[in-house]
Formats: structure tokens, sequence, C-alpha cells
């Protein structure tokens, strides 16, 4: 019951508050002690959000009329519903733990709608559905086939990737923790290995990889820095290309505009051993007193490329007015573009799979910056650059390998 009231809470936080799931958890699960059981929650929450058109839609079949979308009785439904379906809780489970979230709610109705559901012989779908904004514009932009690949990729929490400190090292951590690599400095562990706490695993100790899906690490491949050279890292928080860029030897900027944020580099730069000078600041009145040789803006975004991994901003996201964070991410642009030196090299990225945060900024600052366009070669087999030499990864590519975030990625160069 622990783990279900607490998964109760974060499904209640991200759909009734609009409050992102991992912002969530803390208060969440005070109740909850164990590991195993703080996985279970945040795991029966994630379903939850994975599958909600198509757990509304079994809710809805039982009940003459809707509840409405943030009744506590929907939200308690919703999450044993996920758990009889996709954990494979017992029916006789599935209402004995579902009534005492009711809280002095309608108990009798939801009783009646598990019956009604648990009396059927019912499934959900081979794969979720997207909510209607989602299946719509992604179906708009990228085509059918894109939208309908999305919906695949949600079936299940994707396997973890992470990069190596050392890419030298890439055969001996692929073969220690029982992972592929798709490309040298990448290991990709499958959810099927079970080796325990991450903290636990092989080499995170010793600071030998760190969590970063294999999208996330194209933009720094890409920037193509050199040892010794200076490097920007605009927005750098949580950290993973400020430690990639450190790992390369770069002398290394770190700038965000949380210090609290930041604090989560800091620990990961001790972890690895590595090495960036990290600074706190707005980066639209930041000043850095010097020019760089290349510069890194992974700028604040929808961030709807990695729903996959964070179901939640299918949920969070759909209403969200763009023009603010284009405004910004333009405004950034042109920032980074005055602290570069003469021939020197700026990539920039975004984890969102809307045209309107990639490629239509990308197309606004090529009047000023012109575009180095990326090679086939440079990316990871499978992959390949856009006619117009930007980098668009999408649900469906590498989907036999375990698939990969989605981002847009654009390089120029300072005349």
């Amino acid at each position: 019951m622990p783990a279900r009231r607490s998964a109760l809470k974060l499904v209640m936080a991200v759909l009734g508050r609009g409050t992102p799931l991992e912002l969530a958890l803390d208060a969440a699960l005070t109740e909850v002690k164990l590991p195993q059981d703080r996985a279970l929650a945040r795991h029966l929450a994630a379903t939850v959000l994975r599958w909600l058109p198509d757990i509304d839609a079994l809710i809805d079949s039982a009940t003459p009329r809707p509840l409405p979308e943030d009744a506590r009785a929907r939200m308690a439904l919703r999450v044993a519903v996920a758990g009889w379906l996709k954990l494979g809780t017992p029916p006789h489970a599935v209402v004995a733990t579902a009534l005492p979230l009711v809280e002095g709610g309608p108990r009798r109705l939801v009783h009646g709608v598990l019956g009604t559901l648990l009396r059927g012989d019912l499934r959900l779908p081979d794969s979720p559905h997207l909510p209607d904004l989602f299946a719509i514009r992604w179906a708009m932009d990228w085509g059918p086939e894109v939208a309908e690949a999305a919906g695949r990729a949600l079936v299940d929490e994707p396997a973890t990737d992470l990069t190596l400190r050392d890419a030298a090292e890439t055969a001996k951590w692929v073969e220690a923790l029982g992972g592929t690599s798709l490309a040298p400095g990448h290991v990709r562990v499958p959810r099927t290995k079970d080796l325990g706490q991450i903290t636990e695993w092989p080499g995170f100790a010793e600071g030998a990889w760190w969590v970063q899906d294999l999208a996330a690490s194209l933009p720094v491949r890409l920037l193509g820095a050199q040892a010794g050279e200076s490097v920007l890292d605009m927005c750098a928080a949580p950290g993973g290309k400020t430690l990639q860029l450190a790992a390369l030897g770069a002398d290394v900027t770190a700038l965000d505009v949380s210090d609290a944020r930041l604090e989560r580099v800091r620990e990961n730069l001790d972890r690895t051993g590595l090495s960036a000078t990290l600074a706190t600041g707005d980066a639209l009145r930041w000043e850095p007193g010097r020019q760089f040789d290349r510069i890194l803006l992974d700028a604040p975004c929808s961030a709807t490329g990695i729903y996959r991994r964070h179901p939640d901003v299918l949920h969070l996201k759909g209403a969200r007015d763009l023009q603010p964070l284009t405004l910004l991410q333009a405004a950034l642009l042109r920032r980074a573009a005055g602290w570069l030196k003469p021939g020197a090299t700026l990539v920039y990225a975004t984890c969102s799979l809307d045209p309107r945060e990639g490629e239509r900024i990308a197309e606004r600052i090529i009047a000023t910056l012109p575009r180095v366009p990326v090679e086939a070669r440079e990316l990871p087999a499978g992959l390949v650059p856009t006619g117009e030499g930007w980098v668009r990864t999408l649900p469906g590519q590498l989907e036999g390998e375990g698939g990969l975030d989605g981002f847009f990625i654009a390089r120029f160069r300072k005349i």
C-alpha cells in the first residue's frame, strides 16, 4: 500500500498540478523506505503516464458518464488498471489496494468499475496511443510512421545509455556491464540486466562513466573540441556534456542559471576525476570576459524529445505556448555568436521534436553564422544528416537497437 499511495501522489502531482515526475518524487515517496518499493511507486506512476489514453478509455467504458479528469477516483482507477494490466497485479489485489486510495470518496463506484473491468477479457493495445495533440502534431511534422514509432517507443522503459570517460575502454565496459555499443565511448545496458542500483554498477564508484542518452552525446561529438581549447558549455546542467568536454581535455567553462543544478555537475566532476570551471549566471546577462574556440548551446526547450524516458512531458507540455521559448533560444544563440573567436565553431541543440525549436531557429541564424554541414561518417551507424546538413533524431531511428531520444543539432562557424 505505501508504494501504491506514493504512485497515486505522483500521478496526481503530474496530471493534477502539472509537476514534472522527477520533481514530485521526494514529496511523494516520504513514507516509502525500501528501495524496491520506491522503484515500484515510480514505475507504476510512469506506467500510468505511458498508457494514459488507453487506460482512460477502459475506465470510461465502465462508467455511465466520464469521471472528471482530476477526480481522485479516476486517479486511483488509473493506478489500479496500470498495476493489473501492465505489472501483473492479481485481480483480488487490484481491488484490495485500490479502494483505500479513494479515501472517503466513491468507493462503491470504484469497486463497481473495477468489477466490470476485471470480468471482461480486457487488455491494452500492443503499443500506447499518444495524446491526441502529439499524435496529430508529430504526424503532420514528421509523417504518420514517425508518430506510430513514437507510440512503440513508449511501451517500456528504454535501456540505460552510458558515456565513458575513456572511449578507448569501450570494449572493456561493454563486457563488464553486459551491454552493447553503438559508438566509441558509448555503452547501452538493457533493462533485462539485473545489476542492482545504478550506484552499484561496475565502474560507477571509479567514475568510469555517466548516464547519458546516445542522442544527447551527439552535440559534443560534433563540436570537435580538442585538448587545450577553450570551450563554453552554455545551459550546462545536469552536466553530461560538460563531462564529455572535460574528458577530451578541453578547458571547459560550464555556465548555468541555477547553482543548485550545478551542484550535480560538481558531484559528477568529483566522481569522475574531471575538471571544469563552473559559473552561475543568466546567459543573457553574464559576461565571460573573453572569447572561446568552441561553444555548445544545448538550449532550454519543451523537452518533448525525451518523452520515452520521461512520459510526463506528454502531459505537461501539450498546451505550452512555444513563443517565449523560441525567443529565448534565438536570444541565446545571438549571445553565443558574440563570444566566438573568428573561425570558431558553435553547436546548437535542443531535445525537442518540434521543428519550431530546431530547424526554424537554425534557419534564422545562418545569415550571420554560416552552417558547417554534418557528414554521415561523423554519426553512429544508421543515422544520416538531413539534406540541410543538420542532425534530426526521431522515433523509429535505430529502433532495432533500442532507439534514442529526439534531438535537433546544428553546427555553425564564425567567419
